[in-house]
Order: structure tokens, then sequence, then C-alpha cells
């Protein structure tokens, strides 16, 4: 056989070995919904953590309404927050035990069961998106659409104690963080959207500092979240306990 002919066949053979290796390795590049979402979930806030925030709520009118908050998260499944100002509502706490949630407000007898969709504050933010868990503690990754610059995932919710039935969630793939969640009813109705946005370091990550929402069932009217600080802290099991609620303030 001629030299020549040997090399083309061993060419087309090596040609041939590398497509099957690029072809059965090709799944382990894939990307997985679920470790983007708790890649989402590590950039937007850490595992434990006290921050400062003010929510603000506008009307069709103009008018404003601010209040500051103290709040404290642990794992995944405790928060407290505790409100500084306006002079109303300084003082109260609310508390989140997995699904179970507490308003306790000086001067009253005991703590108030709340639920997620009520809020503490009006507007459109309700008790849910004010004392948020991690997404993918509430939510499964249903299926993902892979666009140029953005991630789109489809979440479900675990159990029907979730506020939202479903979740659709852009995200930046560059930076790893959502830049826009439509909130869904079981029903199919958009109940609300959030906005991602002002991009700063915190603790060394780049997260949101604003989040912006709007709904269709509350036309002309906005709520706003923005932070000011979100820091590293961990803390004793027994501030998330209902007999701890109005002693927050000490752990400022």
């Amino acid at each position: 056989r001629r030299p020549e002919a040997c090399m083309k066949e061993r060419f087309i053979t090596l040609l041939f070995a590398l497509g099957l290796t690029l072809l059965f390795a090709a799944p382990s590049f894939s990307l997985d919904g679920t470790e983007i979402l708790k890649k989402v979930d590590a950039n937007l806030q850490p595992e434990s953590f006290e921050s400062y925030r003010k929510l603000i709520n506008i009307e069709p009118s103009g008018a404003k309404r601010e209040f500051l908050l103290y709040t404290i998260k642990k794992g995944n499944d405790k928060i407290v927050s505790l409100f500084l100002s306006p002079a109303s509502e300084k003082g109260r706490a609310t508390l989140r035990l997995g699904d179970n949630m507490w308003l306790y407000i000086p001067n009253v007898g005991k703590p108030v069961r709340i639920t997620s969709l009520q809020s503490v504050v009006g507007g459109v933010f309700n008790n849910a998106d004010i004392m948020r868990l991690d997404y993918n503690v509430e939510y499964n990754v249903q299926d993902m659409e892979d666009g140029k610059s953005e991630h789109v995932l489809n979440l479900q919710a675990k159990t029907a104690a979730v506020a939202y039935d479903k979740l659709k969630m852009w995200v930046d793939k560059k930076a790893v963080i959502p830049t826009k969640i439509e909130c869904y009813a079981a029903t199919g109705l958009l109940i609300k959207t959030l906005y991602f946005k002002e991009i700063k370091p915190f603790e060394g990550v780049r997260r949101p500092s604003v989040i912006e929402t709007d709904s269709p069932l509350y036309k002309g009217y906005e709520s706003i979240i923005a932070y000011a600080n979100v820091k590293k802290k961990v803390v004793a099991d027994e501030v998330f306990t209902l007999e701890f609620l109005g002693k927050v303030e000490s752990i400022r």
C-alpha cells in the first residue's frame, strides 16, 4: 500500500475517535439548572447574614412610605427582622421559621401569626418577599431555556405553602444573578414581576442592591427594597424564637 493511503486512513480513524470522544464528553459540560439556581442564591445573599434595608412603597399619586429594617438570616429557614423606622413601627419584629411567620408588636400580649401572602408593610411586596428564603429551598427547576446572554429558569414550587406556584427567572450568564423574575399563581395568573438592579459589592460578592416590583393586580403602585449593607453574621438559634422577638435590638 502507498504511504499516502496509510496516512489518510490513520487520519480518518483519528478524526472518528476524536468525534466519539467529544460526543460522549459533551453531557459533562452541559449546564445544570439546579446548580445555576444554587449559585444564584449564593450570589444574592450569604447563607447566614445581617442586613440593613429600606422598603419604599410608592402610590399612583406619587406619595411614598418608607420603612427601615434590620434583618438577620440563619441557614435555610430562619429569618428575623426588626423595624427601626418610622416611629409608628419602631420595635415591631417579624419571625419566619420555614413556612411559619409571626409579627411582634410592642405592648401587645403575644406575637400573632401572619401568612406569606399578607404584607406587614402594605404595598406590592408580601411577607414572603420581605422574609425570603433561598429559591432552591422552595422551588425545583422544571426546565431551562438557554439564551445568548441569559439562562431562563422555569421553577415549580415544592409545596402548596409557597407564596407563588411558579417563577420564571432570567439569570445573567456572566454574573449568575437574576435580572428579572415573574411570579405566577397556580392558575397561570401573573401576580408580580421583580427587577434586580444596581449591582454592588457586598462581602466581596457583587449583588443586586435594589429590588423593584410592580403588579398587574396593583396598577400604578410600585415597591422597592434597597440594601445599605449585607454582612455575614452567625447568631445563636435563640434569636429565632418567639420569646426573643422583643429583644432583637440587643444583637445589632
